[in-house]
């Protein structure tokens, strides 16, 4: 299975990536996946040429390509101003323009930084409004993290939590072999209603 990590940081190193790679890594631990990681700040030149020519560049075509065709995808953006960066949007829209269902039905795990505890929220009045709107499939677990939680208590356990919650969702479901049910078998609405009666 391929699993694409699109991180949307912008420092050298970057805490985004850093949590990025921990979410892929801990995914790796509970299923068999083949891991490509997206940088959307080596793509931020040609995102912008792309909202003005209409035409993706080959770098940016092929990151396109890349989650379009992924099992699951991990999706971490730095919170500027209480939201998602102006980049990580930018990209899903490029992305959107190219193909409405882009990522329809697709596993995402989403996971956000920021300098404080107090815009964690913007993983589920942000991250999540927009990838239901792009019909992807979200885990249940969203993991920020603020300057504080790491090497703190809890991180790691949200960390393995949603990993886990991904992984189960890449996986094929099982398929049920369907026994076909003959006519003379099934019963009667008002038999079945009979022998509820009391006598």
């Amino acid at each position: 299975m391929k699993l694409v990590v699109v991180s949307a940081g912008l420092s050298v190193p970057s805490s985004t990536r850093l949590l990025a790679d921990r979410l892929a890594a801990a995914t790796g631990r509970h299923a068999d996946v083949e891991i490509q990681v997206v940088e959307l700040s080596d793509l931020a030149v040609e995102i912008a040429h792309n909202f003005v020519t209409g035409f993706p560049g080959p770098e940016l075509g092929a990151a396109a390509e890349a989650v379009m065709g992924a099992d699951g995808l991990i999706a971490v953006t730095p919170i500027f101003s209480a939201s998602y960066s102006g980049l990580f949007k930018s990209f899903f829209d490029v992305l959107t323009v190219m193909d409405k269902d882009a990522i329809a039905g697709t596993p995402v795990l989403i996971a956000a930084t920021g300098g404080t505890a107090r815009h964690s929220l913007a993983l589920e009045h942000a991250l999540r409004p927009l990838f239901a709107y792009l019909r992807a499939v979200v885990v249940p677990t969203a993991v920020y993290a603020a300057s504080e939680d790491w090497g703190a208590d809890g991180l790691d356990q949200r960390i393995e939590r949603a990993a886990t919650e991904l992984a189960t969702l890449m996986r094929p479901a099982p398929v049920r072999e369907v026994r076909e049910v003959r006519e003379e078998e099934l019963i009667p609405f008002e038999q079945q209603l009979a022998s509820l009666r009391p006598e």
